[in-house]
């Protein structure tokens, strides 16, 4: 089940079932199912506090993923991913990328940390790029058609 939330923010993502859709299909991808899910999107100040809080970081930043398995082998992921709506909407400024396509990268994001991409190296970031680049097409060929 993935459910959508918001704190602090009057954001609402639309087409909440071709994105489930799409979430699943990624995760397929990677041989998971999707178990509990929740997506909570929110301001700075919330994503700020949850990153002091839970991972002593004392900096924003866009995205925070949990990964809530009881057993980390598990082909079943369960998960809380946080988005900062603010954050995104400025590096989709930043980038060039505009904000319907740097949320959608974002939401993937999370999901593909939990799938087992990681992006603390180059080569980890260089990956996870493509992989969202690929989950970005496949939203977006979707949607257009």
């Amino acid at each position: 089940m993935i459910s959508f939330f918001k704190e602090n923010t009057s954001f609402d993502i639309k087409s909440k079932n071709k994105i489930k859709a799409w979430l699943r299909n990624i995760a397929a991808s990677y041989g998971f199912t999707i178990g509990e899910m929740n997506y909570i999107f929110c301001d700075d100040e919330y994503l700020l506090g949850i990153n002091r809080q839970y991972l002593g970081h004392d900096y924003y930043t866009d995205i925070i993923t949990f990964d809530s398995r009881e057993d980390p082998a598990s082909k079943r992921l369960d998960g809380d991913i946080f988005i900062s709506v603010d954050t995104v909407r400025a590096n989709g400024e930043e980038y060039g990328e505009g904000f319907e396509r740097e949320i959608m990268r974002v939401v993937a994001h999370g999901l593909l940390h939990l799938c087992g991409e990681d992006d603390l190296t180059d080569a980890q970031q260089k990956k996870m790029r493509a992989a969202e680049n690929k989950a970005l097409e496949r939203w977006f060929t979707a949607t257009m058609s």
